[in-house]
């Protein structure tokens, strides 16, 4: 994950004076390689000791060590899409077409953003946990739970016994016989709603692992996870029910469906047979 995408999904986050800063790089990342500490604490209004701890923040041993990062970063921008320049909030006086562009290129950004904030690495050993767990229970409230319940379709494919469960009392009794063979995967965009961190903190006490897919950040189901997967949705942009989270968690989700399809020959056995046995259903009903 780059360092400016670590920015812009922290952002919101920050401190007062450390949202201007970080407002400041993110709107001239090419200046910043040329400028001393000094010289950004006093264009940002604030200390040069501010912008120093900003940076050992973000996971750097110091401004020589972000710079460098940002320069990193810069080298390996993507041109931004064409899109982007559509990307804002959608009105309800918006017409059909400005709401459907807005709309589109909303989406097409947090896509995005979601897939540049996880490493590829995180992806495998998200994969490899679920590869080698006994059962699967997935976790989510509102929006995420539609989405967990996709994902456990998609492992069930595959031969693993996975269950997708909304009801509290129900996930907290499956959970109480969990073990450290079993895994949790958590969807929360906000990682803080108090359901998911009740079931998270009882799967953690029973050492049970834990995949956690939320916002970027410092929340209590992130803390508490064994791996972390994140997404970015800027949900000022559209408003309208959890559309751009639940786009992003889905991104997360398919990623993992298909690694888990290409590493793991029994399961694409499994995810055959499963086929087959539709397609037989469906043939003898014509």
């Amino acid at each position: 994950m780059s360092v400016l995408d670590k920015i812009a999904a922290l952002r919101d986050k920050f401190p007062r004076a450390e949202q201007q800063l970080a407002e400041y790089i993110l709107a001239n990342p090419d200046h910043i390689r040329d400028m001393p500490s000094q010289m950004l604490a006093k264009a940002v209004g604030i200390s040069q000791a501010s912008v120093v701890r900003f940076t050992q923040k973000l996971g750097y041993k110091g401004y020589p060590d972000f710079k460098f990062a940002i320069s990193d970063s810069l080298h390996h921008q993507t041109p931004a899409a064409s899109t982007d320049k559509l990307h804002g909030e959608i009105s309800l006086d918006d017409t059909f077409s400005t709401m459907s562009q807005k709309l589109l290129a909303s989406k097409i950004n947090v896509l995005q953003k979601t897939f540049a904030i996880n490493s590829q690495t995180s992806f495998e050993q998200a994969a490899m946990l679920l590869r080698n767990a006994k059962r699967v229970l997935l976790c989510g409230k509102g929006g995420s739970a539609l989405v967990a319940k996709d994902l456990s379709y998609k492992l069930q494919k595959l031969g693993t016994a996975a269950l997708a469960e909304t009801d509290t009392h129900v996930q907290l009794a499956n959970i109480a016989n969990y073990t450290s063979d079993d895994v949790l995967v958590v969807l929360s965009e906000s990682g803080e709603t108090p359901d998911s961190v009740k079931i998270t903190e009882q799967a953690a006490a029973n050492g049970v692992k834990i995949i956690s897919i939320t916002a970027f950040g410092g929340n209590s189901v992130a803390k508490l996870a064994s791996l972390n997967l994140f997404t970015v949705a800027d949900e000022s942009s559209a408003r309208l029910s959890s559309i751009l989270a639940r786009n992003a968690q889905e991104l997360v989700i398919d990623t993992l469906f298909i690694l888990l399809t290409q590493t793991c020959p029994q399961g694409r056995k499994k995810l055959a047979a499963s086929n087959q046995a539709v397609d037989t259903f469906l043939a003898r009903k014509r």
